[in-house]
């Protein structure tokens, strides 16, 4: 009867036990919940007293600038100035209740709006604007119109500065010319405010990174900046940049034509879709590397990052052709004799006679 008795309360602290494990699992598994909802109600409640806050939608419009490195509280306080919201704790509260990240960028909003409401705007950085972004391969007379468009300032103050030749902006070795000194990358313009620190910004990123990589100094920096624009324009894959820049650079050593049709269409300011026969013979074009012998007079792109280190140390090959032969993929093949390269052309003609 004893061990009857013993083993009856045995299996009753074993079930004491299990509730209390199971317990332990259900307040730890909700314990995320509980914070956030605890979170959420100190967005709603201080002190007892609710915090204030517009029940939305809102109405009118209004532009807000969240700046690179902007806290909450600082753009609460400019969301409160303008009266999008009825008080800075209701979103200060809502984006630690939200885990939300806040992106720089101007915004539309609307007066009397929610908090919550405004937090998921400025969470999306799809509805961040006023940032002008600089992507690689661009020209530099795209990006100048791109800045003058978000920054509001008039291209004409942009435009002198490039008839001035970038004096106290551009380094000697650019030689007057903008193209290829503006870094790729995003750019607060609006709080920027003038054509000068917004081109000054552009090419000082540009300085810094070339000098981080440790590129050459003086013309060799010129000449790099170059050809990886070429490189870039002609198969825009950073797993054929660096053979590119080796074709350029045995060209060069050969005394051949380099007979890139992007250095000839940038002369002319168009695509090299729209190249003629005429244009493709034109020796008036200083840009025309199918006629003249040589660099180009400047880089054709502001080149990227990724270029640029392949053009720094390009793989060893006596290649001197390529030609894409896959429009769609991209894929480029390279050859060292001028029969290689026919057969390539053959093949390019082929694939995309099939496909069209």
């Amino acid at each position: 009867m004893r061990r009857q008795r013993e083993h009856r309360r045995n299996t009753r602290l074993r079930a004491i036990i299990i509730v209390f494990v199971v317990l332990g699992i259900v307040a730890g598994g909700g314990y995320f919940s509980y914070t956030k909802i605890k979170s959420w109600a100190a967005a709603r409640n201080s002190s007892g007293t609710q915090i204030a806050d517009y029940p939305g939608p809102g109405s009118g419009s209004v532009r807000i600038s969240v700046a690179n490195g902007d806290d909450s509280t600082q753009v609460a306080k400019k969301l409160k100035d303008v009266d999008v919201i009825k008080s800075e704790a209701a979103f200060t509260a809502a984006v630690t209740a939200n885990s939300s990240t806040l992106y720089p960028g101007i915004y539309t909003l609307k007066l009397h709006m929610a908090a919550i409401d405004v937090v998921k705007i400025l969470s999306d950085q799809s509805k961040a604007t006023g940032f002008l972004e600089v992507r690689s391969g661009e020209r530099a007379s795209d990006i100048i119109a791109n800045a003058a468009s978000l920054s509001g300032i008039s291209k004409s103050d942009f435009q002198s500065i490039v008839d001035k030749g970038g004096v106290g902006i551009l380094p000697p070795e650019a030689g007057g010319k903008f193209e290829g000194w503006l870094e790729p990358g995003s750019y607060d313009v609006k709080s920027i405010g003038s054509a000068e620190g917004i081109m000054k910004a552009m090419v000082s990123k540009r300085v810094a990174q070339l000098d981080a990589m440790g590129a050459p100094t003086g013309a060799q920096r010129e000449k790099l900046l170059t050809i990886a624009s070429i490189a870039e324009s002609e198969v825009n894959s950073q797993e054929y940049y660096g053979k590119v820049v080796r074709v350029i650079l045995n060209r060069l050593a050969k005394n051949m034509n380099l007979g890139m049709d992007t250095t000839v269409a940038y002369g002319l300011g168009i695509s090299a879709d729209k190249l003629t026969d005429d244009m493709l013979a034109d020796g008036s074009n200083p840009y025309n590397t199918r006629v003249n012998a040589g660099l180009p007079p400047t880089p054709i792109s502001n080149p990227s990052d990724d270029v640029l280190k392949d053009a720094m140390n390009p793989p060893a090959g006596d290649w001197l052709y390529f030609v894409t032969t896959n429009l769609n993929t991209g894929e480029t093949k390279f050859a060292t004799t001028e029969d290689e390269f026919w057969k390539i052309r053959d093949e390019y003609k082929q694939t995309n006679s099939n496909a069209n």
